[in-house]
């Protein structure tokens, strides 16, 4: 599962920075191109695959922590 929100996150921001990219008309191809909304989406989409991306990575330390625990007791 922790596999599988990296990547989505991964893929969110990629997706993210091209319609950051085409809003801007930066990367001038589609419909996309020149249109501000699109680059307020994109950065919307990079800021959240951020937060799963640190949510997922986060989440892989968290469960090895208990197991430390449990030797002291």
């Amino acid at each position: 599962m922790k596999l599988v929100l990296t990547i989505v996150g991964v893929i969110l921001i990629l997706m993210g920075v091209v319609w950051i990219l085409q809003g801007f008309n930066i990367l001038p191809v589609g419909f996309m191109a020149g249109q501000m909304q699109y680059a307020l989406l994109g950065a919307i989409l990079v800021i959240g695959g951020i937060g799963l991306v640190a949510f997922s990575r986060r989440r892989r330390k968290a469960q090895a922590a208990p197991d430390n625990d449990a030797k002291g007791r």
